[in-house]
């Protein structure tokens, strides 16, 4: 089966969870033995782990500028040329990485409704191309987000659409107030030009159902792992608590700081060791800077790795004891989480959005989350191994039943060959 992916570039830099989600199910179907097309939005996505070689199509560069300065008017083709060039995608690569769609509110609702010139010049490009190059049997779209790109595909080419959920409440209850009513409405009257819609928890299709209850059935899909990329026996020698996520105020990075400190305190963990990967961006300076200044006293016992690589996630499992990723928000699915239990290692996470299904017994869920009910929790698992070995076998356990890459992309085919029969 031909699978068309149609997925936003968001930069290399940082664990983006969507991105990671959409790779994993692309890479998961590969490997089942479909044929899998992946178009960038925005964005270029130059890590070969995606093997992406379509066209660049909604440049974020062109696309923004569009939206901001010509309105109904044609942007000279100079201009196009100028502002799509690699040097400034790449530019605007490194400046990407957003949390919330402040000065996005435009963009944001042209791409959900599927209205306005710069849109409809854009998503013929868009559309063309699938017709003439690559009509596949499947389309996959990354976001509710893109429902506009739904609509101009389902009208010109009539291919089964489905559409994956997950955190879209984030981004749209941060625009200014006056547009997120609109950002709403806009996905409620797309939605019927998608086939199924898709997501990776019970806890996320309830929070779908509530927002949006017109949509119906939204089917859940656990993301799965390439578990043998991740297993090993090899555990630190000393306790080693592990953050593996973007390194920003959002994913709690510096509430685990400050936990950390406190046990260090305390000394009722010997030899504890923190170690952070997950890479940042520009706007997660300042709170990387600061959550240094709070480990500056235990320097020696923190390891940060500044840079990020997707192909050296399963390298940093197996240098942790654990994974904690104190999110200040309702997160659908934890990726990493289940990386890690594809480690084989536990999860300490607070009693928010879809943790405790996602972790089950594989780990601790503590409330509320705060630095000091965080540091009791990791406490108690590291100080007690026979909790800690059956959170362990319960990680691993998880991971084999619920979080297999093949489990993920069975459970896809059946639904594609629902909807192509």
């Amino acid at each position: 089966m031909k699978i068309l992916f149609i997925l936003p570039g968001a930069g290399d830099s940082f664990y983006c969870g969507n991105c990671f989600r959409d790779n994993l199910q692309a890479q998961a179907l590969r490997k089942a033995g479909h044929e899998i097309i992946i178009m960038p939005l925005y964005l270029p996505l130059k890590h070969h782990a995606f093997q992406s070689d379509v066209p660049l199509f909604f440049p974020a560069t062109t696309y923004y500028v569009e939206q901001k300065m010509f309105g109904k008017r044609k942007m000279p083709s100079w201009m196009k040329r100028m502002l799509g060039a690699e040097v400034l995608l790449d530019m605007a690569s490194s400046l990407s990485g957003t949390t919330t769609a402040e000065g996005m509110e435009d963009m944001t609702l042209s791409m959900i409704e599927g209205e306005g010139h710069a849109f409809e010049e854009n998503a013929k490009q868009l559309i063309d191309w699938v017709k003439q190059s690559e009509k596949p049997d499947i389309i996959q779209l990354s976001s509710s987000l893109l429902l506009g790109i739904a609509k101009e595909l389902k009208k010109e080419t009539g291919i089964p659409i489905v559409c994956s959920l997950q955190d879209e409440e984030v981004w749209i209850d941060s625009l200014k107030s006056e547009f997120v009513e609109k950002a709403w409405k806009g996905v409620s009257d797309n939605a019927k030009y998608v086939d199924r819609f898709i997501t990776t928890s019970y806890y996320y299709q309830q929070i779908v159902k509530e927002k949006l209850p017109q949509l119906g059935s939204v089917d859940v899909i656990y993301p799965g792992i390439d578990i043998a990329k991740y297993q090993s026996d090899d555990y630190p020698v000393d306790p080693t608590i592990g953050f593996f996520y973007r390194m920003n105020e959002l994913d709690g990075l510096d509430i685990l700081a400050d936990a950390f400190v406190i046990l260090k305190k305390r000394g009722s963990v010997p030899h504890l060791k923190l170690r952070i990967g997950g890479g940042y961006m520009s706007p997660d300076k300042k709170l990387v800077r600061q959550v240094k200044r709070t480990l500056k006293p235990y320097a020696s016992d923190v390891v940060i790795e500044d840079s990020y690589d997707m192909e050296k996630h399963a390298d940093f499992y197996r240098k942790v004891s654990l994974l904690s990723v104190p999110l200040r928000f309702q997160e659908g699915v934890g990726l990493y989480l289940c990386e890690a239990f594809a480690a084989g290692r536990p999860a300490v996470e607070p009693n928010t959005g879809s943790f405790a299904e996602i972790v089950g017994q594989a780990g601790l869920i503590y409330e509320p989350n705060d630095a000091l009910h965080l540091a009791d929790a990791l406490e108690k698992i590291l100080t007690d191994k026979q909790m800690y070995d059956r959170c362990k076998e319960q990680a691993l356990a998880l991971a084999k039943e619920r979080y297999d890459d093949m489990s993920s992309a069975k459970r896809l085919t059946e639904l594609y060959d629902e909807l192509t029969q």
